[in-house]
């Protein structure tokens, strides 16, 4: 029987051949969907604990990146358990680099997230044009769209975006994300959420479809 507490565990310590020899032996078990949901739950939980010691100062933006493929590993040991039904999918998100920026490390580690939560994303990549926005939204009617930046530029880029969004009748729900974003500059660029952190990003857009 799957041990979740130590999977989780062993996720936010970054082991990943004990993930990966947990998850092989598990899926050996001729486990149900619902018992692979709650693994992949405990995944998430663990990627949740990295992200607090990144908060700390004791993990490092490579350790995120790592996680985050450690956690890509183990949805795909996963996968053949889970099915593939139409039901798996929570929502579109629709997400890239505003124009401007060309950062992408926290646009892909939320991108590994939300795909984990049952999320179809739909990466634009860096330096997107408003208007790429605009087609992509219009192309997935009732998608999240998530912008991300790390420059203080990115935040007058969003500005620019949700207002070309708003401007072509897209009234789908936007989250911005990155190190420049507050309180104060959501409110200015006009998103509905922000967020400095993946696993609440991923949140956020959990409640959104619930």
């Amino acid at each position: 029987m799957l041990d979740l507490k130590a999977l989780t565990q062993a996720v936010g310590d970054l082991e990943e051949e004990v993930v990966m020899e947990m998850l092989n032996e598990f899926v050996q078990s001729n486990p149900t969907e619902q018992e692979a949901q709650e693994a992949i739950a405990a995944c998430q939980a663990g990627m949740a604990i990295v992200g607090e010691l990144f908060e700390k100062g004791e993990f490092f933006v490579g350790d995120l990146i790592f996680a985050g493929e450690v956690l890509t590993e183990s949805i795909n040991v996963l996968k053949p358990v889970l099915g593939s039904g139409g039901s798996a999918v929570a929502g579109t998100i629709i997400l890239g680099t505003v124009h401007g920026d060309l950062h992408d490390i926290g646009k892909n580690i939320f991108k590994s997230m939300s795909e984990a939560a049952g999320f179809e994303v739909v990466d634009l990549g860096i330096d997107v044009a408003p208007e790429l926005f605009v087609q992509t939204a219009k192309e997935n009617p009732g998608c999240i769209i998530g912008m991300s930046g790390v420059l203080t530029l990115a935040i007058d880029a969003m500005k620019e975006t949700v207002e070309t969004l708003k401007a072509a009748g897209i009234d789908g729900k936007i989250i911005i994300g990155g190190n420049p974003v507050t309180k104060e500059s959501c409110e200015f660029v006009g998103a509905d959420q922000y967020t400095t952190n993946a696993a609440e990003g991923v949140k956020i857009c959990q409640d959104w479809v619930a």
